[in-house]
């Protein structure tokens, strides 16, 4: 553990459920896992954890399981009573809670997650708080940053790295899916005050919402037909969704951030 630093940030609400960062997690597994792989010190934080430590735990096992086993995960919360209920649940070195927030309390992890923490802010705030984490990433190192439903059903997250934010992913349960217009309700923080007309992500939520209306032919064969031919649509239409249909199955769909970029920032 690096110097002690004063934690940067404020107390979320602290909401969590088991297996509610699930899509997240396997998502990090895909995308992430050979960063982690090639990384001299496999050193993962999860940052905000929340009230209880489950979703860290689910983490740290997720990654052990199928990246490599020797990753290390550290949960930090700047509220020193969650991190003190999460003790007895600690497994040191390969998992253990600390007090710290965007800081990283002076860790240089290959891989940040923080889910559900930047809701609350200002989306003023963001900018800072993103350079703030990346710039305590190990060479290399990345940051997940999002948000989802209570139950994980609906979520959305940036990949960012050194050099800002690389792509926007959305995901959903297909299975519980009405409308991709039910995505704009889990929005990054950086994004969730953007659906609106003029901003590029309005026009992708709008892009989604109408293909799948276009696409309710295919409702007889399942959800994931119709999301398929949903995604499909819309690459087809000019937007630059990145993978192919065996990997939208999954609910997914992830773009590079220039095309959903806030019109202020540009």
């Amino acid at each position: 553990m690096g110097p002690a630093v004063r934690p940067q940030g404020v107390v979320t609400r602290g909401t969590t459920n088991p297996n509610r960062l699930r899509r997240v997690d396997n998502w990090i597994v895909r995308t992430c896992g050979d960063r982690l792989r090639d990384a001299a010190d496999p050193l993962v934080v999860d940052l905000g954890y929340g009230a209880t430590p489950v979703t860290a735990v689910e983490l740290r096992a997720r990654l052990a399981a199928r990246v490599r086993p020797d990753v290390r995960l550290v949960g930090l919360e700047i509220d020193p009573a969650r991190v003190a209920a999460a003790a007895p649940v600690a497994d040191p070195p390969r998992l253990t809670f600390a007090r710290g927030g965007f800081e990283l309390t002076g860790l240089r992890p290959a891989l940040v997650r923080a889910f559900n923490v930047l809701r609350q802010y200002d989306e003023s705030e963001v900018p800072a708080a993103w350079a703030t984490v990346t710039d305590r990433l190990a060479p290399g190192g990345v940051l997940v940053e999002g948000t989802c439903d209570e139950l994980g059903r609906l979520g959305s997250w940036v990949l960012l790295d050194a050099a800002g934010p690389r792509t926007l992913t959305l995901a959903a349960k297909l299975t519980t899916l009405t409308s991709p217009a039910e995505l704009a309700e889990r929005l990054p923080k950086a994004l969730i005050h953007r659906n609106v007309p003029g901003e590029r992500i309005h026009d992708l939520i709008r892009a989604l919402d109408d293909a799948w209306q276009a696409a309710a032919g295919y409702a007889p064969f399942g959800p994931r037909h119709r999301w398929v031919a949903t995604v499909t649509a819309v690459k087809q239409s000019g937007w630059p969704i990145e993978g192919r249909p065996h990997h939208w199955r999954r609910g997914e769909l992830t773009l590079p951030w220039p095309t959903v970029i806030p019109t202020s920032t540009r």
